[in-house]
């Protein structure tokens, strides 16, 4: 006999097809005329769903519904979240380019995140009372990174098709990937000065020196991501040697070898199936997703750094150029879609799980929604701005001007990676109430000032690419028509991508793609006129007999420019 079974499962799956095959129905507005993405629309039907409206999608209400679940259900979603499409992310970048650019990954990094995380901490000072510097520093240090899915959205969005120059997307792109993962030393320096601080009474145990105890437990930390926690006293010389130690050794130099290691053996397989016909297509496209689920795997088993080890292996799986080529040729669309699956899922969840109540606490931690939307303000306009204004003259060959310091400034949203540090901070201190007066304030104030922030950055950042639209067509900015590249039409139905023209019936001319695999300049596509383009099925190239016949008709100069306009230049 039918029965209904109303299931949390049967619940979530409903809700979450529904969306996507709705939002898919006008994806093309939403996406390439609206200019809104996938996170604010996944994060405002999460809202509207959630435990705060209708109820439908509620954590605490999954699985064996044991409370306060939806912590470790959040680190777990966001780790896979990200994890995944940081090596996709990677190895879209073109061949080499961390260690071609490594001068500018290295201001971003070091210098610029620096300040980037000391400028957010006097933000969270000014607004967010009751913490003291080292705990603003711990929530300062959960929304320092740029958030690698955002800013993938920004960096290869409509919008940047058409108005942002290439290198200075690639650099997005490579700095929100390489920067998510390398916010572990910032966040550990804080911790460990608040754990071993001088404090009376705390260090000393029986048969134990507190250099012991601490590493004893900092490798608990590592291995199971959780550790008994407290003060363990020592200063200032114990704390800097831990994160030494710990967070730059174990944590980051390991992960770093590991992901390049996983990666590089990636790579040297699937060319070594490849040649022998071995591995199919699909299985070839979804290389990515599955090396990327094994390192969270691998690293969150071992206590290293997952996030930064996914995009090192994405960057060594590519190093040669050869996987994106190859998965261009194949005309690649799983990556794609598995990265919007991501961002529906993951978004709509995060949108679900807000704390509204903590938002507004005046009695309690002395938040209010005044100060949370001054604290917002504040981290739009100087936490990174100040930094990339200061230093974008040392990275001429991704930043020409003010105006592209100013976008790369703005747009370094912030998203999932700061809900990754916030669940997994949570595990660095005492639970709540079982600290001292220090900790106790900032368990209550990380969760509501790092969550609010990401909702203002998702939805401020989220609204402003539709406005600057707005403004370049006011003011009458033409769209960058350089590097012209040759897309498959793959249906007669498709829609023309952005910035793009039809070619002929089965294929689009597109301009200002994001990366392509490295080649020889002579082998792009080239204009034609009018008659030329009307004859010709596909663009010519430089072996055709009828291209060299054109080239020999024109003014050599003339195509010394072209020349240089189509090359992808990498300043030393």
């Amino acid at each position: 006999m039918p029965t209904l079974d109303v299931s949390e499962l049967n619940i979530v799956l409903g809700i979450l097809g529904s969306f996507i095959v709705l939002y898919g129905l006008i994806s093309v507005k939403i996406k390439a005329r609206w200019y809104l993405g996938e996170a604010l629309p996944a994060v405002l039907i999460g809202i509207l769903l959630g435990p705060l409206a209708a109820k439908f999608i509620d954590s605490e209400r999954w699985g064996s519904q044991t409370k306060g679940q939806t912590e470790a259900i959040t680190l777990g979603v966001s780790r896979v979240m990200i994890g995944l499409q940081l090596v996709i992310a990677g190895y879209q970048l073109p061949a080499k380019y961390n260690l071609t650019r490594w001068k500018e990954m290295a201001m971003c990094l070091l210098p610029i995140m620096t300040m980037m995380w000391l400028c957010t901490t006097l933000c969270m000072l000014a607004t967010v009372p009751k913490v003291t510097l080292l705990a603003a520093l711990v929530i300062g240090s959960c929304v320092t990174c740029t958030d690698p899915i955002l800013s993938q959205a920004i960096a290869k969005g409509p919008f940047a098709d058409k108005f942002v120059a290439r290198p200075l997307r690639e650099i997005i792109s490579s700095e929100a990937g390489a920067n998510d993962g390398f916010g572990f030393p910032f966040l550990m320096l804080a911790v460990y000065l608040i754990r071993h601080a001088d404090v009376p009474g705390v260090g000393e145990q029986e048969g134990e020196t507190v250099t012991v105890r601490s590493v004893i437990e900092g490798a608990g930390m590592l291995l199971g991501r959780s550790e008994k926690v407290g003060r363990l006293g020592g200063g200032v010389g114990v704390a800097m040697k831990e994160w030494f130690l710990e967070t730059w050794l174990y944590i980051v130099f390991m992960s770093v070898v590991y992901g390049a290691v996983v990666g590089f053996a990636a790579c040297k397989g699937i060319k070594f199936a490849l040649r022998r016909k071995w591995i199919d297509g699909e299985s070839y496209l979804l290389f990515p997703t599955a090396l990327g689920m094994f390192l969270v795997g691998t690293c969150g088993a071992i206590g290293t750094d997952d996030l930064l080890a996914c995009f090192v292996a994405g960057n060594a799986l590519n190093w040669d150029g050869d996987y994106l080529a190859e998965t261009e040729s194949r005309h690649d669309e799983v990556n794609s879609c598995v990265d919007v699956l991501l961002n529906f899922g993951g978004f709509m969840y995060i949108g679900s799980i807000m704390p509204w109540d903590e938002f507004n606490d005046p009695n309690g931690t002395g938040l209010t929604y005044g100060r949370l939307i001054l604290l917002g303000f504040m981290v739009l306009i100087f936490r990174r701005i100040p930094a990339i204004f200061i230093s974008y003259k040392l990275m001429p060959a991704v930043v020409r001007d003010w105006k592209e310091a100013f976008f790369m400034g703005y747009f370094g949203p912030i998203g999932a990676g700061a809900v990754f540090y916030a669940e997994h901070s949570r595990h660095l201190f005492p639970k709540l109430g079982e600290g001292d007066e220090e900790e106790t304030n900032l368990a209550k104030a990380i969760g509501p000032v790092v969550y609010w922030l990401v909702l203002f950055s998702i939805v401020v950042h989220g609204l402003s690419i539709p406005a600057l639209n707005i403004i370049y067509v006011y003011m009458g900015v033409k769209p960058i028509q350089e590097d012209a590249v040759e897309i498959r039409r793959r249906s007669i139905r498709q829609a023309t991508p952005p910035n793009a023209i039809n070619g002929d019936q089965d294929t689009f001319i597109a301009y200002n793609r994001f990366s392509r695999p490295i080649f020889d300049p002579s082998q792009l596509p080239v204009s034609l006129s009018s008659n030329e383009a009307s004859t010709s099925p596909r663009p010519l190239f430089a072996d055709d007999d009828k291209l060299r016949d054109f080239l020999a008709s024109n003014d050599v100069e003339h195509q010394k420019r072209r020349e240089r306009r189509r090359t992808i230049r990498y300043g030393n």
